[in-house]
């Protein structure tokens, strides 16, 4: 029998292929293309956003919490866990606990596999008298030297004047806004060089009926001194009360001015408000956590539970209590564990 041979021709060969990618269907993760991430990788990408504050989630070791020693509130909030342990005054103060009784603060925290989120020294610079302005500068640079020989921080600090203070001057009553900017310029004149000599980060709060109290009043102070070492400790509940509610874009603004961040929730107006439970108020979480992830954000978010009369009635001003239950509601809104 005699073969024959079938010649193609350029022409039918491409009018033939045309026909056939016609009808081929080439799945999406092939083709790629800018911007497109295949489903495995972004199911992965996803458990990364969930997990990216997993080690990075602290406590403010407030409350009754103040009373506890050291080694019983470590033990605590590492079985519920924490990563991190901020510390006030009360534990951690130069003027009553000697340089190596902080040493050993330190070093118990960290034998525990924590870290110290943040050292909370903040003191009110809206006062009209000299004499207690000078004493809580002075207390404030102490702590910024022994936190830089132990290497420990960020110190968080905010402006005054505090509102639940009955004798606090009242601004525009007691005292112009405009002087009581000068004595807030006056101590971080001080602060923030004293600050990078020893280079210890500053994370300065703004809360609700001081004179840096959300973003917009907060920038000009971060602004006026333009330091690496001067930064916030964001807290976005107080923002809150002052119609900062876009919390996503808040986060982005400041960027790596973020030294630190309180996690609190907070409903209401001002005057008439409270700091509920993680997740009751309204707080944009997910916007919130998104916007940390987006600017790689790689320090601490700590809890300040400050939900006063839950604690008081439903508690009974158990600490781990409420060290537990704003741990299961974080889990929550990170998605760790499955409704």
């Amino acid at each position: 029998m005699k073969k024959t041979c079938t010649q193609v021709t350029r022409r039918q060969f491409i009018k033939t292929s045309a026909v056939a990618a016609a009808f081929t269907i080439v799945p999406r993760h092939v083709l790629g293309g800018p911007g497109f991430v295949a489903p495995g990788e972004k199911a992965k990408m996803d458990r990364r956003d969930k997990n990216f504050l997993e080690k990075r989630i602290g406590f403010l070791a407030g409350l009754h919490f103040a009373h506890w020693e050291p080694e019983k509130v470590i033990g605590i909030l590492s079985n519920l866990g924490y990563s991190g342990v901020g510390w006030t005054l009360s534990h951690f103060n130069p003027r009553t606990k000697t340089k190596k009784q902080l040493q050993e603060l330190v070093e118990i925290t960290h034998r525990s596999g924590m870290e110290i989120s943040e050292i909370v020294v903040q003191q009110d610079f809206v006062n009209l008298d000299e004499t207690v302005r000078r004493d809580r500068l002075k207390l404030v640079k102490e702590c910024i030297e022994i936190c830089g020989e132990l290497g420990v921080g960020p110190v968080n600090l905010f402006t005054g004047p505090a509102p639940w203070n009955a004798k606090a001057p009242i601004i525009g009553k007691n005292i112009k806004e405009g002087e009581a900017w000068d004595f807030v310029f006056s101590a971080f004149d001080e602060i923030v060089p004293y600050a990078e000599k020893h280079k210890v980060e500053l994370a300065v709060e703004g809360v609700w009926g001081m004179l840096c109290h959300d973003y917009y009043s907060t920038r000009p102070l971060i602004e006026h001194y333009d330091s690496e070492y001067l930064g916030v400790n964001l807290d976005p509940s107080h923002g809150i009360l002052y119609g900062n509610l876009d919390v996503g874009w808040i986060v982005k603004q400041w960027g790596k001015k973020i030294k630190h961040v309180h996690l609190k929730d907070c409903v209401g107006v001002r005057d008439n408000f409270l700091f509920p439970i993680l997740g009751e108020g309204l707080v944009a979480w997910s916007d919130f956590f998104s916007a940390l992830k987006a600017i790689g954000y790689q320090g601490f978010c700590s809890v300040e539970f400050e939900s006063f009369t839950y604690y008081r009635n439903v508690l009974k001003r158990n600490p781990e209590e409420a060290a537990q239950v704003s741990m299961n509601a974080i889990k929550r809104l990170l998605n760790w564990q499955k409704d």
